[in-house]
């Protein structure tokens, strides 16, 4: 069942670098006319970079908007009409410093479809080299490598939070729990 609905009537109420916010007004495919408040957002890759030893490469970053450091995957914002996995190179030796000659698409994911359509683009990144970080200006990042047993770990006891970093991360744990 793959019913769409169209927005009949859009207001906008605000647009800003990132994100626009509108009021659309919609048919559902029951029937049933409603108002929602729909977040629209570019899409996002995010990478998961596992070193042959194992470990994988994190980063703690400083994140306004929850007032916290988070311990997260590498991410960042698809530029207008950009393939999100150069996205996720970018992003790669943008946040980490490392650039990778194997990349997987593992899946992507939405990250709060209630309200927003962020689509996020999930990667594996291997046969890493490292080159040199490159953090925009607003960015507070340390980067943090440790097995990927650990950041499990830290999934579970609740230290990793990141929605996209917990989904990346099990991912490829489960998978080589398979091999």
């Amino acid at each position: 069942m793959k019913a769409k609905a169209k927005a009949k009537r859009l207001t906008p109420v605000f647009k800003g670098k990132i994100i626009q916010l509108s009021q659309e007004e919609t048919t559902l495919p029951n029937g049933l006319q409603v108002c929602f408040e729909i977040v629209r957002h570019p899409g996002a890759a995010a990478i998961v970079p596992l070193k042959e030893n194992g470990n994988v490469i994190l980063i703690r970053q400083y994140r306004y908007a929850v007032d916290d450091y988070l311990l997260e995957i590498p991410a960042g914002t698809l530029h207008s009409g950009e393939d999100p996995t150069v996205c996720a190179a970018r992003e790669l030796e943008e946040e980490v410093g490392y650039q990778a000659t194997r990349w997987e698409k593992l899946l992507p994911i939405f990250t709060a479809p209630g309200f927003c359509d962020e689509k996020i683009h999930l990667y594996l990144a291997q046969g890493l080299r490292e080159t040199k970080q490159r953090l925009d200006r607003d960015e507070i990042i340390e980067r943090v490598e440790m097995p990927l047993s650990e950041a499990v770990t830290k999934i579970l006891d609740g230290t990793i939070c990141d929605a996209k970093s917990i989904s990346g991360l099990m991912r490829v744990y489960l998978r080589q729990q398979k091999k």
